[in-house]
């Protein structure tokens, strides 16, 4: 079947520009929404006069290769980074339609809006809403730290990526009507690192008025100590043979270069935001605990096996005996055996494997990311209209299915591209067929419906609100429902233990 492409057009505040009608949805791509210079706050983007052209995205921020589903081959461009993506159904309604603006993730050092998990199309007709995507700085051209940065001793010296997202929001409301989104109704959406950035922003008084309800899907921690921060941007210089004050001004190639040395292939050493008192004025839990974002309605989740997304780069993880396990452990934990004993009782009394690979997975799944979600969403509990968990169960098929539900791997549910044929990998990494179809069309109502009512519910699967005592979360994989206090064991345990950071006598 043949299929009709046409070309619409939208005047903003910064001039028209002309993107392309398919399937009923308008798609404008790589819509510039701020400028400016290196380890700078974002300035809006000047007017143009005639008409741009939307129809490719635009640069990603500059990044080493191998961002999942990207090409390599896409441009980067550290000054005209910072773009923006809109899909919007024909057509008006009456007060606007709801705005689900999403932020990437990729640990803050790589990915951008070119993947195909992101394509909005799907979403914005099947869920009546107009989507919006950005790119936003990355690495260090994002989240370098150090007050040697502060023009003239004063003012932002960090966190420029998170700037560079609070520009994109205050894009969206003012231009997002002209596409048919309602301004008072904007849902940030973002995942990983984006997840991160979500509640740092529903805690900052910067995205006050920009923002009426956030989705994290599995952030991680909120807000790097500075004085990490500034060890880290003083190892860069040192890399880089320059000052601090001088990578302003260095190559981008050296730049990379050095980032590369002091940061390696792993993550133990992240450029990433910075309780820096300005922009994260406070560590976000702490902020969010005393009512930063009140009014906000919340969806924060994880997946059950986070952490084998990076089995393939971390092959010996899955030969590891309990001595390799143990030695692992201890860099994390005071009792590494007790950790050991009492994850093993809670997956053995639920028919889960504990072989110590199983294990080494579902203790990092656990400190890393869904003991800080369970945390963001007890923070915001009393302070907002509902706090929604779930839990995302439905497994990889990739690699003989070991990776489960591993990181990232809701995404294309909540998006609708799963399945994906034309995409490099996507319906080997999400599977196919009818279950998965339905699992999508469950996760997508659902986040559609929290965008337009702030309550996920649907007719088939009722959401409960998340409370202490019972601890309601929905649970999406083969067998979608609510049930309550999904493995609290294990909850129980590492809410006992503190954050890792406490752990490790950080300050965060």
């Amino acid at each position: 079947m043949t299929t009709t492409t046409t070309t619409a057009t939208v005047e903003t505040a910064s001039g028209v520009v002309r993107g392309t009608v398919e399937h009923g949805v308008r798609r404008y791509l790589g819509i510039p929404y701020a400028v400016g210079e290196r380890f700078r706050p974002p300035r809006p983007i000047e007017p143009w006069a005639g008409e741009r052209l939307a129809l490719a995205f635009g640069p990603i921020a500059p990044q080493q290769p191998g961002a999942q589903f990207i090409s390599p081959d896409h441009p980067q461009n550290e000054h005209d980074c910072r773009t923006l993506n809109v899909w919007a159904p024909e057509g008006r309604r009456p007060g606007g339609r709801p705005v689900f603006v999403w932020v990437h993730g990729g640990a803050f050092r790589a990915g951008g809006t070119p993947s195909p998990l992101y394509d909005g199309a799907g979403l914005a007709m099947a869920g009546d809403l107009v989507v919006v995507t950005l790119n936003y700085r990355l690495g260090p051209l994002g989240f370098l730290a150090h007050p040697a940065l502060a023009p003239d001793g004063d003012g932002p010296f960090a966190n420029w990526g998170l700037l560079d997202q609070v520009e994109a929001l205050r894009w969206v409301a003012a231009n997002i009507e002209a596409f048919g989104g309602d301004p008072a109704n904007v849902m940030l959406v973002g995942e990983s690192a984006g997840a991160s950035s979500v509640l740092l922003l529903a805690a900052s008084p910067m995205s006050r008025g920009l923002v009426a309800k956030v989705i994290a899907q599995s952030p991680a921690a909120l807000g790097v100590p500075l004085d990490e921060g500034i060890e880290l941007a003083e190892a860069l210089g040192s890399a880089a043979g320059a000052s601090v004050g001088e990578l302003a001004d260095l190559p981008l190639d050296r730049l990379q270069l050095a980032h590369a040395q002091v940061t390696g292939e792993r993550f133990a050493r992240l450029f990433a935001p910075v309780v820096d008192g300005d922009v994260v004025a406070r560590p976000g839990l702490d902020a969010l605990r005393d009512g930063a974002g009140a009014g906000l309605s919340m969806i924060v989740g994880t997946n059950v096996d986070e952490w084998k997304l990076w089995a393939p780069a971390d092959p010996r993880s899955r030969d590891l005996d309990v001595d390799g396990l143990r030695a692992r452990l201890q860099r994390s934990f005071d009792d590494p055996d007790g950790v050991i004993a009492a994850v093993s009782d809670a997956r053995r009394a639920r028919g889960e494997p504990v072989a110590p690979n199983e294990l080494w997975f579902a203790i990092e799944t656990e400190q890393f990311f869904r003991a800080p979600t369970i945390a963001a969403a007890e923070a915001q509990l009393t302070h907002g209209p509902g706090t929604f968990v779930y839990l995302f169960d439905w497994c990889s098929p990739a690699m003989d299915g070991w990776l489960g539900a591993c990181h990232g791997l809701e995404i294309p549910f909540v998006f609708g591209t799963h399945g994906m044929t034309s995409g490099p990998g996507v319906a080997a990494f999400t599977g196919s067929g009818p279950p998965a179809d339905h699992l999508s069309a469950q996760m997508l109502g659902a986040w559609s419906a929290f965008a337009r009512h702030g309550d996920p519910s649907t007719a088939e699967l009722p959401w409960p609100r998340y409370d202490t005592r019972r601890r309601g979360t929905m649970r999406f994989g083969p067998e979608s429902g609510a049930t309550d206090a999904p493995r609290d064991e294990e909850r129980a345990l590492f809410a006992s233990l503190g954050s890792r950071a406490d752990r490790r006598g950080d300050q965060s």
